[in-house]
């Protein structure tokens, strides 16, 4: 099941590479939860130093705030695992790189951190072009940590397609 797993994620990269190369866009990724996963996955897609310019791994509040200029404010108020919090990552990874779209993924895999709130499993996400507003959303993804982070890999990667295609 791992490799099936694995062989979609390399699928959908290679989409999104085509889309990306077809519109002559280049992408960002900020990513918190899963690590760099998308990052990963993108780039293992030969050619994709022509559409995928670079990867934030921002896991701490601190390097969301350093590296992608997310307000103490909104983590304080939201929280790192929040639509508001998504959105100023993707924000961020626009404002410093020379791309045309951004996609950002910040949640909670678990096994520990969740709260009736929030439960293991919350991810919140968020794409965006340039000059344009954010997307968001959340979703809740069954399973191990494992299982968490690669289901927020692929939902991201699956509405990038879809945006890509549609906008």
């Amino acid at each position: 099941m791992v490799q099936k797993e694995m062989d979609r994620l390399e699928r959908l990269a290679q989409e999104v590479g085509v889309c990306l190369t077809e519109r002559a866009f280049r992408l960002a990724v900020a990513e918190s939860c899963t690590g760099g996963w998308v990052a990963m996955v993108l780039t293992g897609v030969a050619g994709s130093s022509q559409w995928f310019d670079r990867g934030f791994v921002t896991y701490s509040n601190q390097a969301k705030q350093q590296m992608l200029g997310v307000q103490a404010s909104t983590l304080e108020t939201y929280g790192a695992v929040s639509e508001q919090t998504v959105a100023a990552m993707t924000r961020g990874a626009l404002a410093v790189s020379d791309v045309d779209i951004s996609l950002s993924i910040s949640g909670i895999a678990g096994p520990g951190g969740g709260t009736p709130e929030k439960p293991v499993g919350t991810v919140c996400f968020a794409w965006q072009f340039r000059q344009q507003p954010a997307v968001t959303a959340w979703r809740w993804f069954p399973g191990d940590r494992r299982a968490v982070r690669r289901q927020a890999a692929e939902h991201a990667l699956e509405t990038l397609l879809e945006l890509l295609e549609n906008g």
